[in-house]
């Protein structure tokens, strides 16, 4: 069971490995918000996500002998990551089974950590499978990502950080994929105060904790899809499904768009790095329908690659209307380009791309098209610009911006 006894023991053993995350006032999501916004930043653990408590607490907890043959899990992210650094903390062997498709990153990182990796499956679901299958064979202990109760009375050590800094905190809110960690964080936040508000996130196109509760009974989501893979589970834990059924105060479901901009939002505000799936909460801000109150986000986790990391601003900055794209069309005549960039400077726009194409029409004399590609503060500021256009006579049509 949860029990206070096991989240206070597990409160001081997760400190042998875990960063201090104090609690990060925000000015900006407060003033958005009307409340007073704090973020938990668990993204700045060692391991770049809470999974690190889970994982130290229930290796700790094993019998000598469980330790001596070791322990299994499978992961394709950051529980990965913290089974890995945990168990070479705990002199413990560990083996994970990670997809084949993992990026060779997050493979490195896991056997940087001292773990032997083993690729097996296209998906999380057959190297989870392969894996039981090694711990039958060899005697190791599974360590489950999220329906262990011992990997969840870990997680939620973090509710006890809160409220000891934040004793009058109002509500948390806290990221879900399978569940561990909304189950942890719910069932101590009520055990230490039963006054919280305890709200779960997830994506709107993986909320399979949203369709349980609302049938009573954990069910399988026939298919999922969202950007936060961490949180992309089809089924939530069995184990800690009735903790969760008692201690939420509710779900709240985020749309993949509303994290892109999320992004954007940490890392010009917070200078953050939060990967999407650690950026449910703070996308779900503004879903909370009350003001005034002590709120806390917690920031699950920060692994995002490079390349997925500058897709996610490119896209911020078009669905802020800070890059767009006009196409105008122009006689093919001497002098068409400097009347359009004469507006758009005197205006303030920034170009960062042209393209003219001279064979949109068989008539080049009658027109040829331009389309500008460029930089502005937001949407009043591209208005703006291709309302100057306009008044120039050029006719400009804004289109689907693809840098």
């Amino acid at each position: 069971m949860l029990t206070l006894e096991k989240f206070e023991e597990a409160a001081e053993i997760v400190k042998k490995v875990t960063q201090e995350t104090k609690l990060v006032y925000s000015r900006y999501f407060s003033d958005k918000t009307g409340n007073r916004v704090y973020f938990k930043p668990e993204n700045m653990q060692i391991t770049g996500a809470y999974k690190i408590r889970g994982a130290y607490y229930r290796i700790s907890t094993l019998t000598r002998e469980e330790q001596e043959k070791g322990l299994i899990t499978a992961s394709a992210g950051n529980h990965a990551q913290g089974v890995a650094y945990a168990a070479k903390e705990l002199g413990v062997k560990a083996v994970v089974v990670m997809p084949v498709t993992t990026p060779l990153m997050k493979v490195n990182r896991t056997k940087s950590y001292g773990a032997e990796v083993i690729l097996h499956g296209d998906v999380y679901d057959a190297a989870c499978e392969y894996a039981y299958e090694l711990a039958k064979e060899n005697g190791y202990t599974f360590i489950h990502p999220f329906d262990d109760l011992g990997v969840a009375t870990g997680q939620g050590t973090i509710a006890m950080e809160i409220i000891q800094e934040l004793p009058l905190v109002d509500y948390i809110l806290v990221p879900v994929g399978g569940g561990g960690l909304a189950a942890g964080v719910s069932t101590l936040a009520k055990m230490l105060n039963p006054n919280i508000k305890v709200i779960g996130v997830e994506p709107e196109g993986a909320n399979c904790l949203q369709a349980s509760l609302e049938a009573g009974e954990v069910v399988t989501l026939p298919s999922i899809n969202t950007i936060a893979d961490g949180t992309a589970v089809k089924r939530p834990g069995e184990k800690i499904f009735p903790y969760l059924q008692k201690n939420l105060d509710g779900i709240i479901t985020v749309q993949d768009d509303e994290l892109i901009v999320a992004f954007l939002d940490m890392v010009e505000n917070h200078k953050m790095i939060v990967e999407n799936s650690g950026l449910l909460t703070a996308a779900a801000l503004k879903h909370l329908n009350v003001k005034n109150k002590k709120v806390v986000s917690i920031l699950s986790g920060g692994n995002m690659d490079v390349i997925t990391m500058s897709s996610v601003v490119q896209l911020g900055l078009i669905q802020r209307d800070r890059i767009f794209t006009v196409s105008v069309l122009l006689p093919d005549t001497p002098g068409q380009l400097v009347r359009v960039s004469t507006v758009v400077a005197e205006n303030q726009g920034n170009v960062i791309k042209l393209e003219h194409n001279q064979f949109v029409s068989t008539n080049r004399n009658k027109a040829v098209e331009l389309k500008i590609t460029m930089e502005a503060f937001g949407t009043e500021h591209k208005n703006q610009i291709v309302q100057a256009l306009e008044e120039h006579g050029f006719k400009p049509r804004v289109i689907r911006t693809s840098l």
